[in-house]
């Protein structure tokens, strides 16, 4: 049998995320944030494409983004719940990294697995921040999904798209547990 890094292993069977709500100043300064995205960069990666970018929001970034996300709300005639969630992910954000999604042109490597491997890497970041200490929530929401958004607030070219918005911060109240999958019943075993 192998030897079991049961540290990790406990660390991932208790694994949850922090609801963006309740995540404060400060987040992690750039020496830790830079340690973070080093180890969400390990995700799998088939054919070493690297199909996949961040963008790191600090304050100012995030209220401009606030703003246009307010814009981009009225442009497209939103409900004013669906509006307000979304610029309130960017104006409550202590810090955000954007995971983007950048598929290579590849004879070898589907882009569908290229997308994956920014998700890869999406919760890669997830877990990583909360190894260290952090809190984290990996969003979307409508302004990951409009091509206005994306291309003019965060300069994403048209074969770009948003893997994650992960808001990084100060833990303020432990998450209750939730309800968590039935694998049994998710899980089909073939042995021939």
């Amino acid at each position: 049998m192998p030897e079991a890094n049961q540290p990790a292993l406990d660390f991932l069977l208790s694994r949850r995320s922090r609801p963006a709500k309740t995540l404060a100043a400060p987040g992690p300064d750039r020496a830790t944030l830079e340690l973070l995205l080093k180890a969400a960069a390990r995700a799998p990666d088939h054919g070493k494409l690297e199909p996949w970018r961040f963008i790191v929001l600090e304050r100012a970034a995030l209220e401009r983004l606030a703003d246009l996300a307010e814009a981009r709300a009225e442009a497209l005639g939103l409900e004013p719940e669906k509006a307000a969630k979304g610029v309130g992910q960017f104006r409550a954000a202590p810090l955000m990294v954007v995971v983007v999604s950048s598929p290579v042109a590849s004879d070898k490597v589907p882009e569908v697995e290229q997308v994956l491997s920014a998700g890869a890497v999406s919760l890669q970041l997830l877990n990583a921040a909360l190894a260290a200490g952090w809190g984290a929530n990996w969003l979307s929401g409508w302004p990951a999904h409009d091509r206005g958004f994306v291309e003019q607030g965060l300069g994403l070219a048209p074969h770009e798209s948003v893997a994650a918005f992960m808001v990084i911060g100060t833990q303020t109240r432990v998450p209750p547990e939730r309800p968590r999958p039935d694998v049994a019943a998710k899980t089909q075993w073939m042995r021939t």
